[in-house]
């Protein structure tokens, strides 16, 4: 097949603008001449702003000075250079970044030096997603299992206790039998919100403006009038394909979650964004909807951030442990993720939909 060369070109371009790491391409004087859409992502610049400027005046907190030895060093010698958590410095931003420089040629004249860069942040993210994903696997198959082993003596037990009450005639002695059938079933139920949600998402296209709307208009007439919910939405987030009902209960979860913990008075936050090239387990996508639910309550202690998301793990005396592991597993049934950061006055939950998935 051939290509004409300014076809080539755009098609060139428009491979770099794919890529999910940053490309900088420098002239011989180390002033920018190209830089990709990944690019203008982490550097928080457009490439129309940009390209003209030295590599120095790109980060000119810390880091760029270093950077542009470390270039001329690459075109004096013709070899390329790797840095691995290199930190620069960039409108009071510290990013920490590996680096691949490599000269750039042209029928083997030298033309200048291409930067590569990728968020070393976005490799450790997509590790303890696969390890969180992992983790929430083993522990549903141990729960399945468990629940089989708790399941077949619970229905005996409710059995026996229902044909004894049919034997037994004195209203006192059929209190007790009650109990036990009363109990069995709430055993039954517990077991069965342990294992999580059991039917298949029914998608349609939605707007999910629209589930968090119902999910504010519930939490607000349960909360005490103290507890304010604030709306920072996002208009021009598309429709996503999902399950209604089922998106519902998972950000109501989350919400609930928040209101719990801020108490009688604070504030709730609904925020969404566009998010760009989203990573869930090995499954990549280009755009997801990414929704915050921040509150300014007192935080969750740090030995139980990594384990909120498992069954039965709580920091409430009356909690269960079942509303966060059941709003994971109804988000990871659409394809998306929930993450949580937490300190004292500030905890953020984000639940991330994928909106348009790479093949």
């Amino acid at each position: 097949m051939d290509i004409a060369p300014s076809s080539a070109a755009t098609l060139y371009q428009r491979l770099l603008d794919h890529l999910v790491d940053a490309v900088l391409l420098f002239d011989e004087s180390l002033r920018l001449v190209y830089l990709n859409t990944a690019g203008e992502m982490l550097l928080a610049v457009s490439a129309r702003q940009a390209v003209g400027l030295r590599l120095r005046e790109l980060f000119p907190d810390s880091g760029g000075a270093l950077i542009e030895q470390d270039a001329r060093r690459v075109m004096d010698t013709r070899v390329s250079l790797t840095q691995h958590n290199a930190e620069l410095s960039r409108l009071l931003q510290t990013l920490t970044v590996n680096l691949a420089l490599t000269p750039f040629f042209d029928r083997d004249r030298l033309q200048g030096v291409v930067v590569q860069m990728q968020h070393a942040d976005r490799q450790l993210r997509i590790s303890m997603e696969e390890q969180l994903l992992a983790q929430q696997n083993a522990a549903r198959m141990v729960l399945r299992g468990l629940a089989h082993e708790v399941k077949n003596p619970l229905g005996g037990l409710r059995g026996a206790a229902q044909l004894l009450d049919r034997e037994l005639s004195d209203p006192e002695l059929r209190e007790y039998t009650h109990i036990i059938i009363e109990e069995s079933d709430r055993l039954q139920s517990l077991v069965d919100r342990m294992l999580g949600p059991n039917k298949p998402p029914h998608k349609a296209p939605l707007n999910i403006h629209r589930v968090l709307e119902r999910v504010r208009q519930l939490v607000q007439v349960e909360a005490p009038p103290g507890v304010s919910i604030v709306r920072d939405y996002d208009p021009s987030i598309p429709e996503i394909d999902g399950d209604f009902d089922q998106l519902i209960q998972a950000v109501l979860n989350i919400v609930r979650n928040a209101a719990q913990a801020i108490g009688e008075s604070g504030t709730i936050t609904l925020r969404t964004r566009v998010h760009r090239q989203l990573t869930v387990g090995q499954r990549r996508c280009r755009l997801a909807a990414r929704i915050d639910i921040v509150d300014d309550g007192p935080g969750i202690r740090p030995e139980l951030l990594g384990q909120i998301f498992y069954p039965m793990v709580t920091g409430r005396a009356e909690g269960t442990g079942l509303g966060l592991s059941i709003a994971q597993a109804l988000i990871h049934q659409h394809g998306g993720l929930v993450e949580c950061v937490s300190a004292p006055g500030h905890t953020v939950f984000s639940v991330y939909l994928p909106l348009e998935e790479e093949a």
